[in-house]
């Protein structure tokens, strides 16, 4: 109560009892009880008063509206940033499975139709320069 603690209180009434005296010390208490009930009543009507004017209620109301339009914008927010994260990993997944690899890339070389045949027979002077026109149309 007020910051006091039980010694602070109890050397409190002493003194009381020992100024008053015990006839009236009774009577002080309850009038000490009145001023502290209509200080407690005053300050009571003076922060609904306060309230009335400044329309604080009214103020809480539009802050919890504005405050469930923040959560619900932020809800979506955080959905659209999973959906751009979805999409980041489809961006990474192998171009075969997206169907980019049908397409030939311009700047690769014409990739052979059939594997070459390696053997170890020697091959003739016109078979070499055939090989090396065939590779240089392309």
């Amino acid at each position: 109560m007020f910051g006091l603690g039980f010694t602070e209180i109890i050397i409190i009434a002493i003194i009381a009892i020992l100024f008053l005296g015990p006839d009236k010390l009774p009577t002080a208490m309850v009038d000490v009880a009145k001023f502290f009930r209509s200080v407690k009543k005053t300050i009571g009507t003076v922060k609904d008063s306060i309230e009335e004017e400044m329309h604080v209620s009214e103020m809480k109301q539009e802050a919890l509206a504005y405050k469930k339009e923040l959560l619900s914008a932020s809800e979506e927010l955080n959905k659209a940033t999973d959906m751009t994260q979805v999409g980041a990993q489809l961006t990474n997944l192998s171009d075969d499975i997206l169907g980019d690899e049908t397409e030939p890339k311009k700047d690769s070389p014409k990739a052979p139709t059939q594997p070459e045949r390696v053997t170890f027979e020697k091959k003739s002077m016109q078979e070499k320069i055939n090989k090396k026109e065939d590779t240089a149309d392309v």
